[in-house]
């Protein structure tokens, strides 16, 4: 059963990505699964998930960082890497983006992974109290794949914000 987000939000995939069941893609805890068909080579298909959890106000971006690091170690990873990262946004809306490289098993070999992970702080518009932290993840082959779906990410977090009420 797919999780859901602490806040409602609104987004727009870009041209050539498609929605699919969390479920269907072996991530039960995601609230939002895409995939770029396009982009599928050796087995791995380049995908953005979609994650949500409330956290204190004073809860520092970098710690929610370090944690999605050590989850993806827990997690049976291999050679985990933080690379850069960058705090983004503003005091009122922050957020902080980390590049990530990974190994796992796919199919019977190693393969070579990095995730752009982008932690958005949002607040719901109907209760300002409730705080979110987005986990928005783009997972793409290091090689021959990354390249060719960052520029559509990067343009689909400028579509990520509060759902606005009617």
């Amino acid at each position: 059963m797919a999780g859901t987000l602490p806040v409602p939000i609104e987004f727009s995939l870009p041209e050539g990505w498609r929605s699919v069941p969390p479920d269907e893609v072996g991530t039960p805890d995601a609230a939002f699964v895409a995939l770029n068909p396009a982009s599928a080579r050796e087995g791995f298909t380049a995908n953005i998930t979609i994650t949500g959890e409330l956290r204190e106000d004073d809860v520092a971006l970098t710690a929610v960082g370090d944690e999605a690091v050590e989850k993806l170690r827990a997690a049976g990873a291999q050679g985990v890497q933080l690379g850069r990262r960058n705090e983004v946004g503003s005091a009122e809306n922050p957020g902080l983006t980390q590049a990530v490289k990974l190994t796992v098993g796919l199919k019977g070999k190693q393969v070579d992974l990095v995730q752009f992970q982008v932690f958005l702080v949002m607040r719901d518009q109907q209760d300002p109290q409730r705080q979110a932290v987005l986990h928005v993840v783009l997972s793409a082959l290091l090689e021959n794949q990354f390249e060719h779906v960052i520029d559509d990410f990067q343009k689909f977090l400028t579509t990520v914000k509060p759902e606005q009420t009617a």
